[in-house]
C-alpha cells in the first residue's frame, strides 16, 4: 500500500524554493541599505570589509535570483552552499568575540549568536534540496 506521505515533501519544493530565493534576495540588498552591521561581524583577521560585505551582498542577490530559475537552479543552489560555507567563520567570530553589532535596535543575547550556528546548517541543507532532481 503506498504511503499517503511520500509526495508531501516534493509538494513543499516549489512553493519553499521561492521562499529561499526571497530570503537570499532580502539578505543580499540589506547588505547595501544597512552595511555597517554586516561589516561589524567581519573577522578582523580580513581585510576590507565593506568591500566584503557588498560583495556578499552581490553574491547573495544574484544566487537568490538564480535558485528560483529552473535553468540555474542547481548551479545557484551549490552556489548559495558555497556562501554560507564562505561566511561561516565570521559568524562563529561573531559568537566568540561577542560582537556588538551597531545600528541593530537591540543587543542580541550570547545565545542568539551560538543559535544562529545551527542555523547556518539548516540554510546549507535548504539550498541542498535545489541541487538534486525534483523528484528528490
Amino acid at each position: 500500500m503506498p504511503d499517503a506521505t511520500a509526495g508531501r515533501p516534493a509538494a513543499y519544493k516549489r512553493p519553499l524554493n521561492y521562499l529561499l530565493g526571497a530570503v537570499f534576495v532580502v539578505a543580499g540588498v540589506m547588505h547595501f541599505v544597512a552595511p555597517r552591521p554586516f561589516a561589524d561581524v567581519v573577522p578582523p583577521e580580513f581585510p576590507r570589509p565593506m568591500a566584503l560585505v557588498y560583495l556578499s551582498g552581490v553574491a547573495e542577490i544574484l544566487l537568490g535570483l538564480g535558485v528560483v530559475v529552473p535553468r540555474t537552479r542547481r548551479l545557484s543552489a551549490w552556489g548559495l552552499i558555497g556562501l554560507l560555507t564562505a561566511v561561516f567563520p565570521a559568524n562563529i567570530s561573531m559568537a566568540v568575540r561577542d560582537v556588538e553589532v551597531q545600528g541593530v535596535p537591540y543587543e542580541p543575547a550570547d545565545w542568539m549568536l551560538w543559535a544562529r550556528l545551527p542555523l547556518q546548517g539548516v540554510l546549507v541543507l535548504w539550498a541542498w534540496w535545489y541541487t538534486r532532481p525534483d523528484g528528490e
